[in-house]
């Protein structure tokens, strides 16, 4: 009753030109969702069930994935979300599952995208290939199967062509996935996860020629700039220039990679940006979205504190997605004895404890619990009654081990 009457008041208000669901329940400057509406809508937490046989934990590999809302004069990044878990049997001796158990995924009240952005309009422009509505670039639609990754103990959807507007039209970027596990077609295990997205991407606080449009804006000043026919050629694919190893887009030779570029051309001319929390805000979601809601942003520490200034990630000699900061960077001198990530592998691929994944347990980077936002403390609360990092042995061991836990990767 409480759920019904939040979503007629919502809808009500939202009737108005120009509401958002963060913009009717009010954003904090940590991005938590607040009012007395929001608390019927965020979900609440509770102690920890009786735990089954089996739990399954979902995770986002990145923790906020951007997208393009128009595709009409260029394309940054397409609808395109990510989402992977792991299953654990509980025992004694936990074992995480492989080829024989099946995971599928859904969004609830998120049934379809196609008439919520022009991506599929202009997709055979952008790509060369028209998609299928409510299908992405890889195939990949808003439900189906996470299937196994090779060689691992893991299961990913890829792709997911998701944007932030449910179908009742709110703008929410931070929308919940359900994953099912089941083995022999009966379900063992269900969790509810964070799929990010946002397309809070604040071009429009520099770029405001006069009589144009923000992306024939953009355009004109690539032109001129470097010499391009850009906007006699419209829609533009970012990415089919600069090489973007999020899509796996190689680019051209003797070209930046799209992060470089953006991020090297923008580092000295971002005075408008001046008045937002964090200048990376005028690009990244944002004043709105907040994208960066984990325990780390509850310390103080911003985005350059880990990844360095605008210079820094526009260094030409830095590979995107991958040249990224490690945990260890900071937290090896103040736990001597832990292990982190291996050499050359990031945080969102480490695995240790038995080949658990280090997100399962700390969930997912930029949203590592306990987060501002209540979506991204759901799933630490249903299985061990508390947000933060899942250290209640109990999620999956039976009893409580009498070893210490020593945070290494050989650790069994």
């Amino acid at each position: 009753m409480v759920r019904a009457t939040a979503r007629l008041v919502i809808r009500a208000i939202l009737r108005r030109p120009g509401r958002t669901i963060a913009g009717v329940l009010g954003v904090s400057a940590a991005g938590c969702l607040y009012v007395g509406v929001a608390a019927a809508l965020a979900p609440t937490p509770q102690a920890a069930p009786a735990l089954g046989n089996y739990i399954v934990v979902a995770y986002n590999e990145l923790g906020m994935h951007c997208m393009n809302q128009d595709f009409s004069e260029l394309m940054i990044l397409p609808p395109f979300n990510t989402l992977r878990a792991q299953v654990i049997r509980r025992g004694g001796s936990p074992e995480i599952m492989g080829s024989d158990v099946q995971v599928r995924f859904n969004i609830p009240g998120n049934t379809h995208s196609a008439d919520k952005t022009n991506f599929w309009t202009f997709a055979p422009q952008l790509f060369g290939v028209a998609f299928p509505p409510d299908t992405g670039v890889t195939g990949t639609r808003l439900w189906g199967a996470m299937p196994k990754r090779a060689g691992l103990r893991e299961f990913e959807a890829t792709g997911i062509p998701l944007t932030p507007l449910d179908d009742m039209g709110l703008e929410n970027p931070y929308q919940l996935a359900t994953v099912t596990a089941t083995m022999n077609g009966a379900v063992i295990a269900q969790t509810q996860a964070v799929v990010p997205v946002s397309w809070e991407i604040s071009c429009n606080i520099c770029h405001t020629t006069p009589g144009i449009s923000v992306g024939r804006d953009i355009l004109r000043k690539h032109d001129t700039r470097h010499g391009t026919q850009l906007e006699s050629h419209m829609p533009v694919n970012c990415s089919s220039c600069h090489a973007d190893p999020a899509l796996g887009a190689p680019g051209q030779a003797g070209v930046a990679t799209l992060s470089s570029a953006m991020h090297s051309s923008h580092a000295s001319r971002m005075g408008p940006a001046a008045t937002l929390a964090s200048e990376c805000y005028a690009c990244h979601p944002g004043i709105r979205t907040n994208c960066q809601r984990d325990l780390h942003l509850e310390s103080g520490m911003r985005c350059a504190s880990c990844h360095g200034g605008m210079s820094d990630v526009g260094n030409p000699a830095r590979t995107p997605w991958v040249s990224n900061p490690r945990c260890a960077d900071c937290h090896q001198t103040r736990r001597p004895t832990f292990e982190f990530e291996p050499p050359g592998v990031l945080f969102k691929d480490a695995t240790g404890h038995g080949g658990v994944k280090c997100v399962t347990c700390h969930s997912s980077p930029h949203a590592m619990t306990p987060a501002a936002t209540a979506t991204d403390n759901l799933q630490s609360n249903r299985l061990q009654g508390h947000a933060g990092v899942i250290n209640t042995c109990t999620t999956c061991h039976t009893q409580t081990p009498s070893d210490p836990f020593p945070h290494r990767g050989d650790d069994d």
